[in-house]
């Protein structure tokens, strides 16, 4: 039976990247043929194209009571996002911070990760602290849609990196739109029962599950596009990919178990898994701003990126053993 359930958990992760692409390229030429403003399709692309994994797992996570899973996959997404994710793809080619990340991406990251310890740190999510979250979300699209108003419109689409939309009828970008969702939702219903038998059956935590196997897979994503960026020689790409999954992540998949379904979080969430996160911000601050005068990731500093990520999962791994 585990071994079903782990071909099942597989499907789900394939199924659910997939119907995502799927979801965003719906959105957008359905978008388009509807003549909404290349403002909107942006605000609207960055946001499902960063988190939409995520998201639905989260949702899926809380309506079946399991919000330890959906908080895990948020921020153990954060850490593989700057530890594995952006540890490889420096280790591959040495990342360059612009100067408006600097100036604006970068502070508005080590601000979410701020918001999401006060949410934390006296070990439960309630409804207020969502709305808290939500809030800090609607300042960060109206702070997007005003940059966006400067840009041409081809700039803001960019920002969501997804190459060609294809031009659809409008028919047909509806109907990629509604299976793409029901695909959404059925993908990470049933990852989301997966993990939940897989780890009643191994004696392991939800939370575990969540910080390790589904925030590794659902961040999968993002190291490609990270190091496909890289490679080309687009560097500034991978670190906004891997900077907005972030501010999504806390954002938007933190919230959706303080709405859905709040509940007391084990103490160590706090300590151990924010702990991390907010000490891998810190770390990725001070390769950008303090120790040399051009703003870059080295490899040296993304092979400590990718270190801590590994300890830290061989940290988890021994926690799961000692249960």
């Amino acid at each position: 039976m585990l071994l079903l359930y782990s071909v099942l958990l597989l499907v789900g992760f394939l199924v659910l990247f997939k119907s995502a692409d799927q979801f965003v390229i719906g959105s957008v030429a359905t978008a388009k043929n509807l003549n909404i403003s290349p403002m909107v399709v942006g605000l609207t692309v960055v946001a499902l194209g960063t988190s939409a994994p995520e998201i639905f797992v989260a949702v899926a996570a809380s309506l079946r009571d399991e919000p330890e899973l959906a908080v895990g996959n948020a921020i153990g997404s954060n850490i593989a996002n700057m530890g594995m994710v952006m540890g490889i793809t420096a280790l591959i080619v040495p990342l360059h911070f612009k100067p408006e990340v600097l100036r604006h991406d970068l502070p508005i990251m080590a601000f979410v990760t701020l918001c999401a310890g006060f949410v934390l740190i006296d070990n439960e999510i309630t409804m207020w602290d969502g709305v808290l979250l939500v809030g800090v979300l609607c300042l960060f699209l109206l702070r997007i849609a005003f940059d966006s108003k400067l840009s041409r419109p081809e700039e803001v689409l960019e920002l969501a990196d997804m190459g060609e939309i294809p031009q659809l009828p409008l028919p047909r970008a509806i109907l990629i739109l509604v299976l793409s969702l029901v695909f959404l939702l059925l993908s990470s219903e049933l990852l989301v029962y997966s993990v939940v038998f897989i780890s009643k059956s191994m004696g392991v935590s939800e939370l575990l599950i969540g910080l390790t196997v589904i925030a590794v897979g659902t961040s999968l994503p993002e190291l490609v596009v990270s190091v496909t960026s890289a490679m080309k020689g687009e560097t500034d790409l991978a670190i906004g990919n891997i900077i907005g999954s972030n501010i999504f992540n806390i954002l938007t998949v933190l919230a959706i178990p303080s709405f859905l379904a709040p509940t007391v979080l084990a103490e160590e969430v706090f300590w151990r898994d924010y702990g991390l996160m907010a000490g891998m911000t810190i770390a990725v601050l001070i390769f950008a701003y303090g120790i040399r005068s051009v703003a870059r990731i080295t490899r040296p500093e993304g092979a400590l990126l990718l270190l801590a990520w590994c300890t830290y999962m061989v940290w988890l791994y021994n926690t799961a053993l000692g249960q």
